[in-house]
């Protein structure tokens, strides 16, 4: 996935910048991004503030780490019982 150039924050501070009443068409501009970027912004940070795009940061690489474990631990399970059903 490619990593975005904005971090969180700065995304926050595009949003507010609309919010607070400058045209969305000029902020898109002035930032070099395009509309549907911008639509995508707001749809997933749209009403956050900094420290709450920090905790979903935090939240979404937790949850990676932990389907990560699921996977794996589901793969030795598929394993050992091959293996099992194989000695009988």
């Amino acid at each position: 996935m490619k990593r975005s150039r904005f971090s969180e924050e700065q995304i926050i501070a595009v949003l507010k910048e609309q919010e607070a009443g400058m045209p969305t068409a000029d902020v898109c501009r002035r930032h070099g991004i395009s509309s549907a970027t911008f639509y995508k912004w707001k749809l997933k940070y749209g009403g956050l503030e900094v420290s709450d795009a920090r905790r979903l940061r935090q939240l979404e690489q937790e949850n990676a780490r932990l389907k990560k474990l699921l996977a794996d631990s589901m793969l030795d399970n598929a394993m050992l019982k091959e293996i099992s059903a194989r000695k009988y």
